[in-house]
């Protein structure tokens, strides 16, 4: 560790900045931000006695420790002129290759435009299927709605959008139903033999027979299972009405299947053709206000680049297929235009246009002219946004997968599996999050408080822990009702609860929005008090400390006395910044959730990562003790040595509170809980992660929950 004492001039001021070297660039960026409240994105930061810039491949050991910040945005005319002139430059090579690769196309396109046509005509027919009521309906009963409904809501008040519109909650809706669509569609590699459940190995096709045509099952693939020799069938339907019973197939099943998902709840959906060799869906987002990409196989949403970036597909035509018509949304899909352009050799630019064009007419017939003007505006609209997209740069900051879906061989032998196979979306530029867990921190208090009763009322480990039990048996039977008319019962022993430890049940309760009421039978509801998502937050929250709580009394003797967990004073709604984080399920915030089955994930950051708590009210804070929790999987990602910070200025410069080493989490969901010995005042904290247990096999990180435990000053 090397310690800088920077000046830095912006404007006419400066600023001092301590900055620890081996914390990096992006970090001094953010001390730099603090102050100036110049953002990093909007900083140019150079030597004060030159024009070098600094930049996160510069040797903060060794350059001078006068800088100079300018503003991007506050630069001179001049700059301004010379950045523009250069993109035009760029954007000038770039349309000039086009036109070559368009010149050379007259010569390379090898057809008419008949097979080009051949290939999108086949699939017309077979959108007009999601338009089938009768199949709506049925994929509609298949779904859990309230369910999707719950997380689409919980989703978003996570990101503090508390009363959302009706398009954010739309948008919402149909990502929660991908996911839940994911989770429940079985991708097959070989199906399992449908007699004894053992492995097979495919012989070729075979001839289908009147149930599979039925249902568009004209290829059939045949598989003979390794154990018993019997000869199991593996149709590839093609229609949606009978995936939604076999619930299995490839990338083209899955599309088939999920874009009916998407019209049954009235989304305007098309499918995605690429010619390829693969299929996915777009849904136009009013909340976003344009297509969005969605691939169920892969649970990606709104990432179009995740095939030519993340999979390295070399891609030729991407065709929209819907209800109103066929249309090219390939320059959706490529920041390599002209490149692209090389290889769409089934036909010119000219006959391509003019096939889809012809498509959708047909499409279209009998439309009112209102509709058709409607729907052409639309057109030019969206033609006009894929112009545009086509030269836009791509953000390095985020990392797309390369496939995931299907066996590692044929990913492989497809050149599919991109960067590295065990690569993952995620973003290295992460946005300053803000934690929604008042409720961690009541419920936790609440829990506390009870635990305290049992020294001060002489109650029994056996008693207590069937309060306990009474509480989670009421709490287990919330979580199975309908989030929005939850009641339960509290079969309460009046012998073993006292009107103290009633008054912390009922402060549990409130951190919960539940409310007690009283019914004239005499036993005692526990029914919604407000806002039902903010339940639906909570109630894991509760039921997982009440667990943690009901694990740490086995074998415990001594317990409340020695008891670290839950504790009092815990932080809550402060903001959070991190080195990285894993989209979507892996964001820096989900260490403070307090739900055990989410974490922080930080892909590349096994050897040297950190995450920035800021306090919510600005107040100085000592910080007397935190918690880390080891997470649901992967040992090899805990952490393992780390030193935790607090900085009096919001992060200008830091003091050390605490260092560990060498720290070992033997099981998983494993709470370690770490007293800091040095008092500092402190409104910002940082966790220095240094390495993870297995830096070897291993480049991630992860971490299951942070909590921090302070007194205000």
């Amino acid at each position: 560790m090397v310690a800088r004492n920077f000046v830095v001039r912006h404007n006419d001021a400066q600023f001092p900045v301590e900055c620890d070297t081996d914390f990096g660039f992006e970090v001094l960026q953010y001390q730099i931000f603090s102050l100036t409240s110049v953002p990093p994105e909007d900083q140019r930061i150079l030597v004060e006695d030159g024009e070098h810039v600094v930049t996160d491949e510069s040797d903060l050991e060794s350059i001078t420790d006068k800088l100079r910040l300018v503003s991007i945005q506050e630069e001179g005319e001049k700059a301004r002129a010379a950045e523009v002139e250069k993109s035009d430059e760029e954007l000038a090579r770039m349309l000039q290759a086009e036109e070559e690769a368009l010149l050379l196309q007259q010569y390379a396109a090898t057809g008419d435009g008949r097979e080009f046509e051949q290939r999108v005509r086949s699939y017309v027919q077979q959108v007009l299927m999601y338009e089938d009521p009768h199949r709506q309906d049925a994929a509609r009963k298949t779904v859990p709605i309230d369910e999707v409904e719950e997380k689409a809501l919980v989703s978003l008040a996570k990101d503090g959008i508390l009363r959302p519109s009706k398009d954010e909650t739309d948008h919402a809706f149909l990502q929660q139903l991908l996911f839940w669509f994911k989770q429940s569609f079985r991708w097959v590699n070989s199906p399992p033999c449908d007699k004894c459940g053992g492995g097979t190995n495919s012989i070729g096709m075979g001839n289908p027979d009147h149930s599979e045509i039925e249902f568009g099952g004209h290829r059939v693939e045949l598989y003979s299972c390794n154990i018993c020799s019997n000869i199991t069938r593996f149709p590839r339907y093609n229609d949606p009405l009978k995936l939604l019973q076999t619930r299995r197939g490839r990338c083209g099943e899955w599309a088939n299947c999920f874009t009916l998902y998407c019209r049954a709840f009235g989304y305007e959906a098309r499918l995605i053709l690429d010619f390829t060799d693969h299929v996915w869906t777009e849904c136009f987002s009013h909340s976003l206000g344009r297509w969005m990409h969605l691939d169920p196989c892969e649970g990606v949403y709104d990432n179009p680049l995740l095939y030519e970036k993340g999979w390295n597909k070399e891609l030729n035509y991407v065709i929209a297929i819907a209800k109103n018509g066929t249309y090219d949304v390939t320059k959706r899909y490529t920041r390599k235009w002209h490149e692209v352009l090389a290889r769409r050799i089934l036909a010119t630019e000219t006959v391509v246009a003019s096939v889809l064009s012809s498509i959708r007419k047909e499409c279209r017939n009998g439309y009112s002219p209102e509709i058709l003007q409607v729907l052409e505006n639309f057109d030019k609209k969206e033609a006009e946004e894929l112009e545009r997209e086509v030269y836009l740069q791509v953000d390095a900051s985020v990392s797309l997968p390369g496939r995931q879906s299907g066996a590692i061989e044929w990913r492989r032998a497809r050149l599919e599996c991109g960067f590295s196979e065990s690569n993952s979306l995620s973003c290295s530029s992460c946005p300053v999050r803000i934690c929604v867990d008042d409720h961690v921190t009541g419920i936790y208090t609440a829990f506390a408080l009870l635990c305290s009763q049992i020294n001060v009322e002489n109650l029994s480990p056996a008693n207590f822990l069937e309060v306990l039990k009474m509480l989670k048996d009421s709490l287990m039977n919330l979580k199975t009702k309908s989030f929005r008319n939850r009641t339960s019962l509290l079969e309460l022993n009046e012998s073993q609860i006292s009107d103290k430890m009633m008054l912390y049940i009922e402060g549990l309760l409130s951190a919960i929005s539940l409310k007690r009421e009283s019914e004239n039978n005499g036993n005692v509801c526990v029914s919604l008090s407000g806002d039902p998502v903010q339940t639906s937050i909570a109630l894991p929250v509760a039921l997982d400390v009440v667990n943690e709580i009901m694990d740490n009394m086995k074998g415990n003797d001594d317990f409340p006395i020695n008891v670290q967990f839950p504790k009092v004073n815990r932080l809550s709604s402060g903001s959070v910044l991190a080195s990285s984080e894993q989209l979507p399920f892996g964001i820096a915030t989900s260490a403070f959730d307090g739900i055990l089955s989410t974490k922080w994930e930080e892909p590349n950051g096994a050897k040297g990562c950190w995450l920035i708590y800021g306090v919510s009210d600005d107040q100085m804070y000592e910080l007397q003790s935190y918690d880390l929790l080891s997470a649901n999987d992967a040992p090899e990602r805990d952490p393992m040595d780390w030193i935790v910070e607090g900085s009096e200025d919001g992060g200008s410069s830091w003091n050390v509170l605490d260092e560990q080493n060498s720290q070992i989490f033997e099981r998983r969901f494993q709470r370690k809980t770490f007293m800091v010995k040095k008092k500092c005042m402190s409104k910002a904290f940082r966790f220095r992660f240094l390495a993870a247990r297995d830096v070897k096999a291993n480049s991630r990180f992860q971490i299951g929950g942070i909590d921090l435990y302070a007194k205000p000053y």
